[in-house]
């Protein structure tokens, strides 16, 4: 390869590896495994020299990395629900009320956002990985489906079925304080 190639695919790395690490992670749950994917991916590219001629760079990327990391998965000995741990921002961030919240509310934020992280996390892995790229990766249902190999239908009606389990989820928690919960009679009333 020439300098100028590898200036080129060092662009390509610098680029993609993120959007690369949240597709391997979507599918392997764990922060390593997806670190080793990317690695794989990457190498996998350079070697064969694939990455010089795509045209849908992003999709093209994903697809490498998800069979990939669906090879990674299938080859490790310990299922991945066992191996869950709290993932890279795949959930958005819940909109803070002011520019400099205060450390409680810095604590609130941070615990609804490990329950959605948990709740994506539990959804079942064809919901899980769809909505993921949707959701953080903005690619559209004909690029998912091209990157799982799936008809474009296919995803629409796995990302409505994932923010469907997603919004039950959320209403049982927001519920689930309310329940059994009465106000106090205070002694001075």
């Amino acid at each position: 390869m020439t300098s100028g190639e590898d200036a080129k695919f060092t662009a390509l790395v610098q680029r993609q590896s993120h959007f690369v690490f949240r597709v391997a992670y979507a599918v392997l749950l764990n922060s390593h495994d997806a670190e080793d994917a990317v690695q794989e991916t990457f190498l996998k590219l350079y070697r064969n020299r694939g990455w010089q001629h795509i045209s849908n760079e992003r999709a093209f990327l994903a697809r490498v990395a998800w069979r990939i990391a669906q090879d990674r998965r299938r080859s490790s000995q310990q299922p991945a629900a066992l191996r869950l741990e709290s993932g890279p921002d795949f959930a958005p961030a819940p909109e803070m009320p002011s520019p400099d919240p205060g450390p409680e509310q810095t604590l609130i934020l941070a615990d609804q956002h490990a329950r959605i992280h948990s709740m994506i996390d539990a959804l079942p892995e064809e919901l899980r990985v769809s909505l993921v790229l949707s959701a953080n990766d903005d690619l559209n249902s004909r690029e998912i489906g091209r990157v799982l190999g799936i008809p474009e239908g296919t995803v629409r009606t796995r990302l409505q079925r994932a923010r469907q389990l997603l919004r039950q989820k959320l209403d049982t928690v927001r519920q689930a304080p309310l329940q059994g919960h009465r106000p106090q009679e205070t002694p001075y009333a």
